[in-house]
C-alpha cells in the first residue's frame, strides 16, 4: 500500500469493557490484525471498564483525556475503536482528540474496498460505504477533512462523500439498480447449477480459517491464499470428483467475522447467501486460533442470519500442522467432524468418504434394467449419482446406482 514505511498510518485501539469480559482483550488483538490487513501500524490500546457507553463520547471524560494525551506522546495519526461509533461520537472524539477517528466497520469496510477485484464486490463495497457514511456526513467538517487518505478511505472516496445526501442517495439508488442486474446473473448461474442436479457443497467459515487453502488444494482452483484477513472476498465454484465418480461443485466465499457490519451484509447477501442454497456445508475452523470456540459460534449466527438452516455440516478442524497437541474445541451442531491439515493435504481422503456418505444418504438406491433406448441416462447418472455398478445384457443396462429423484423420474 505504502513505498515509503514512513507513511504508515500509525492507530491506537481503544474499546469499552462493560463487565469484565475476558473477550474485549481478544476483540483488539483481531482488530489489531484488521488494521494491519488494511496496511497501519499498531502503536498502543486503550480498554475502559465502564457500567455503559458513553452516548457524546463513547469514552469517559477522563479516558478521553487520557487518550489525547497517548496520541501525543507516541505519536499516532489516528484512534479505532472496537465498535461502531454514532456520528455525534466520531464528531465529538474527533473535536476532543484533534485526530483522525475511525472504527472497526470501516477497517471493515476499508479492506473489503481493498481486496475487491470483481465489478460486482467493487459496486457491494461501494453500496456499503455509501450507505454507512451517509448519515455521518452533518457536522463532520473535520473528520472529513481528515479522511482524504490513509486507511479508512478506500472505495467512494472524499470527493463523492462530501456531495449532499440528494447526490449520495441518487448514487446508492444507481449502485443497487447495477448490482441488481449482478444478482440476476447470479440466479440465472446458481439455477443452472441446482438444475444440472450435481451437489453443491459450500465452504464457509471464519476468515482466515483457510478456505481458499482447502479450495485449492482440492480443486486447483488458483485462488489468493494470504495468512490475512479477508484476503479473498469473491466467491469461487469449482467441479470436484469424488473418488466413486459423484461429481459435486464445491463454492467458496467471503469469510464471516465478530461484528461483520450490517451494510457489507445487505451489501454482500447475494454472495454470502451461496450457503443458502447448498446441498452440505463444509465449515472450515482455525484450530491453532486460540478465539476458535468463538469463531464456531460466530460463522453459526452468521448462518442463521443468512437464512442457512436444515443442511447436513461437516466441520473441519484446520491447521492442525500448527499445533503440538490438540485444543479441546468442539463442534456439537455438526453432524461430522474431522481433523485436517488443508496446507498439507492431511485428512483430505476422509473429507470426500463423508461428503459420499452423506450425498447417498439422499439419493434413491436403484437396482435396475435400463433399454437401451435410455442409455443416455447412464451419463446423467454418472454426473449427478453415484454409480456402482453397469452390466450391458441383451434387454439393455442393468445398473445399481445411487440417483436423485430428477433421475429417478427419467428412468
Amino acid at each position: 500500500m505504502y513505498e515509503n514505511k514512513e507513511e504508515i498510518e500509525k492507530v491506537i485501539l481503544f474499546a469499552v469493557d462493560l463487565g469484565n469480559d475476558e473477550q474485549v482483550p481478544a476483540n483488539l488483538d483481531e482488530l489489531e490484525e484488521l488494521v494491519a490487513t488494511a496496511g497501519a501500524e499498531t502503536l498502543g490500546r486503550m480498554i475502559q471498564n465502564k457500567d455503559s457507553i458513553e452516548k457524546a463520547t463513547y469514552l469517559g471524560s477522563g479516558k478521553v483525556e487520557e487518550l489525547r494525551d497517548m496520541v501525543e506522546r507516541l505519536g499516532a495519526t489516528g484512534v479505532v475503536c472496537d465498535d461502531e461509533l454514532s456520528p455525534i461520537q466520531m464528531k465529538n472524539l474527533e473535536q476532543e482528540l484533534d485526530t483522525k477517528v475511525m472504527d472497526r466497520t470501516m477497517i471493515i469496510l476499508d479492506i473489503f474496498a481493498k481486496h475487491a477485484t470483481t465489478r460486482e464486490g467493487k459496486l457491494q463495497v461501494e453500496l456499503a460505504q455509501l450507505k454507512y457514511r451517509s448519515n455521518r456526513l452533518i457536522g463532520m467538517g473535520q473528520v472529513m477533512s481528515r479522511l482524504g487518505g490513509g486507511i479508512g478511505t478506500r472505495g467512494p472516496g472524499e470527493k463523492k462523500l462530501e456531495v449532499d445526501r440528494r447526490l449520495i442517495r441518487e448514487r446508492i439508488s444507481k449502485l443497487s439498480a447495477d448490482l441488481k442486474d449482478d444478482i440476476a446473473h447470479r440466479e440465472v448461474m446458481r439455477k443452472q447449477r441446482l438444475n444440472s442436479h450435481i451437489p453443491i457443497v459450500s465452504i464457509v467459515g471464519y476468515t482466515n480459517a483457510g478456505k481458499s487453502t482447502l479450495l485449492n488444494h482440492m480443486t486447483q482452483a488458483g485462488v489468493l491464499e494470504e495468512d490475512k484477513l479477508f484476503a479473498t472476498l469473491d466467491p469461487t465454484s469449482r467441479n470436484y470428483k469424488l473418488p466413486n465418480g459423484q461429481e459435486i461443485i464445491l463454492t467458496d466465499t467471503v469469510g464471516f467475522i465478530r461484528k461483520l457490519p450490517h451494510h457489507l451484509i445487505d451489501a454482500f447477501r447475494s454472495t454470502l447467501e451461496e450457503a443458502k442454497f447448498a446441498d452440505i456445508i463444509l465449515h472450515v475452523v482455525d484450530i491453532s486460533n486460540p478465539q476458535a470456540d468463538l469463531h464456531i459460534l460466530t460463522v453459526y449466527d452468521t448462518l442463521r442470519e443468512l437464512g442457512v438452516k436444515d443442511k447436513p455440516v461437516v466441520t473441519l478442524f484446520n491447521k492442525i500442522d500448527k499445533v503440538d497437541e490438540l485444543p479441546a474445541v468442539k463442534d456439537f451442531q455438526a453432524d461430522h467432524t474431522l481433523y485436517i491439515s488443508a496446507k498439507q493435504e492431511t485428512g483430505f481422503e476422509k473429507i470426500t468418504d463423508i461428503l459420499a456418505e452423506i450425498i447417498n444418504q439422499s439419493r434413491i438406491y436403484i437396482e435396475q434394467t435400463i433399454p437401451y433406448a435410455k442409455a443416455g441416462v447412464i451419463q446423467q447418472i454418472r454426473k449427478s449419482g453415484n454409480l456402482l455398478e453397469e452390466e450391458y445384457r441383451e434387454d439393455g443396462i442393468f445398473v445399481r446406482a445411487y440417483v436423485d429423484a430428477g433421475t429417478k423420474g427419467l428412468l
